[in-house]
């Protein structure tokens, strides 16, 4: 049995971006790198990535272009769409090693809920081998984060109860026309914790939202059933996130 990267795109706030952005390099790694990722959606109740393939598989199901556009894919690829499941926190890693005896992966990817408050979800992010943190340049936003973060080097890391290789801050929904004395601060802050943010910084962009529409008419963007389209994705970094991601994590 294959041993994959466990990976997570964890934060306490809401509105940071982690479950976009765990489908977008899910996405992107599985359909455009060839890499076999999973997701196990943790972040109960909601289960918003498994709530985001319901949409997707509806809009498929409703409109024949997209439907032709998924078989076209996965027979250039050689292979389907990548698996997700939901689970509660203490359960991921029961789920995650069920998926792995079905099938190889080279990454599995974990949605976990907003909050440490859980003893289930600081034990499955005790087994992560890699945690990506997205921070904004929003002051309860970057306090949130700086916290998790904290908690995570404190009751995780610094007791070595943990197999966390590296915790890294991602800048999501950057303005750089409109770049604060917060994010010197910030980055000033995160050093002197003895972390590192990653040197992609995501863009503040309408296209983050954008999903398949059921007439199937204008690109789409971010979906767990198809890659981020070619011409969206020129500017949003994406590309340049799961290339700078592969090489710390040294798939």
């Amino acid at each position: 049995m294959k041993e994959p990267k466990f990976i997570a795109f964890s934060t306490q706030k809401g509105g940071a971006g982690k479950t976009t952005l765990t489908v977008l390099v899910a996405s992107y790694l599985h359909y455009v790198k060839g890499l076999n990722v999973g997701i196990v959606d943790c972040d109960y109740p909601q289960f918003s990535t498994s709530d985001m393939r319901s949409r997707d598989e509806e809009n498929i199901k409703e409109d024949e272009s997209l439907a032709k556009q998924c078989v076209e894919l996965y027979k250039k690829i050689g292979k389907r769409a990548y698996p997700i499941v939901e689970s509660r926190p203490e359960q991921a890693m029961e789920l995650a090693m069920t998926m792995m005896k079905q099938q190889d992966f080279d990454i599995i990817f974990f949605d976990l809920p907003g909050t440490l408050n859980n003893k289930g979800a600081v034990s499955t992010i005790a087994h992560m081998d890699y945690v990506f943190c997205p921070i904004t340049a929003d002051r309860v936003v970057a306090q949130s984060s700086l916290t998790f973060a904290n908690l995570i080097n404190d009751k995780l890391i610094t007791t070595g109860k943990t197999n966390i290789k590296g915790f890294y801050f991602i800048w999501n929904m950057v303005d750089a026309r409109e770049k604060t004395p917060l994010y010197d601060v910030y980055e000033r802050i995160i050093h002197e914790m003895g972390l590192s943010a990653l040197e992609t910084e995501i863009p503040d962009s309408k296209r983050f939202r954008r999903e398949a529409d059921k007439e199937g008419k204008r690109p789409m963007f971010r979906s767990t059933m198809f890659p981020p389209d070619r011409t969206l994705i020129k500017g949003s970094c994406v590309k340049e996130l799961t290339d700078e991601i592969l090489d710390i994590i040294k798939l």
